[in-house]
């Protein structure tokens, strides 16, 4: 779908991620961006209709739903990400967290917003996934595997919706220069790379966004004799620093 004409709704977007998504839809001529938050006070965008949303609450999902009839692209950009693993004390609490807003979240909104993007000419979600959706290790393991629900989510609305004409967009990138990663110690790509990377994907009708390197990298692992996600991602970086032979 094209970009230019249509109207977004991006959750989370009163920061980070979801904040250069709004600025780009307006720059590429969306007709209209809803900039969805817990706390719409905090949308400062000019331009934009500020929306109160929590993707964790089944009421704020169908008044999102009543308020913006008119949306044909659907960005479930809203995530959170706790440090920590498996096995850590807080993994059971830190697992439901994560869950409740990155997997159930896009869960809830694609059900509330299903039926006015058919009604709207079928439209498109874009999920917002990782690497980690692909492999783990300690140091974001309740996190990845939140990632990991969330890209079989999208892989089955991809098929559920395609019959109204629905296109899904899974969007796998590494580590974003934004708040959410600010106390990770790794390379980090700019948002807005990844998000022009996003829209551009979008626009030619593709169903996965490979939005940078590493996700490139790892993507290509996962078939190997030795596959990616048998490692960590530490070892990765290690192994993609080293000079080719």
């Amino acid at each position: 779908m094209k970009v230019e004409g249509s109207t977004a709704l991006v959750t989370g977007a009163n920061r980070g991620l979801g904040l250069s998504f709004a600025k780009a839809l307006l720059a590429l001529g969306a007709k209209k961006v809803y900039a969805a938050a817990r706390n719409p006070e905090n949308v400062a965008l000019k331009g934009v209709t500020a929306l109160k949303l929590d993707v964790t609450s089944d009421e704020d999902a169908v008044e999102a739903a009543r308020v913006a009839s008119d949306v044909d692209l659907l960005i479930n950009n809203a995530g959170i990400a706790l440090p920590g693993a498996f096995l850590a004390e807080d993994a059971m609490d830190a697992a439901r967290r994560q869950f409740e807003v990155n997997f159930f979240g896009p869960l809830r909104l694609a059900r509330a917003f299903a039926p006015i993007l058919a009604c709207n000419g079928g439209g498109a979600i874009v999920n917002v996934l990782s690497v980690a959706s692909w492999m783990n290790g300690p140091m974001l393991a309740t996190y990845g595997a939140s990632k990991s629900a969330a890209w079989a989510l999208t892989n089955g609305l991809r098929i559920e919706l395609a019959g109204q004409g629905t296109q899904l967009v899974g969007l796998h990138a590494g580590f974003i220069d934004t708040d959410l990663t600010r106390g990770i110690d790794a390379p980090k790509s700019a948002a807005e790379d990844i998000v022009r990377a996003t829209l551009a994907a979008l626009e030619r009708g593709d169903g996965q966004v490979l939005a940078d390197d590493v996700s490139r990298l790892v993507h290509q692992g996962l078939s190997a004799d030795n596959p990616v996600y048998f490692h960590s991602a530490a070892e990765l970086r290690s192994q993609a620093a080293q000079p080719a032979a």
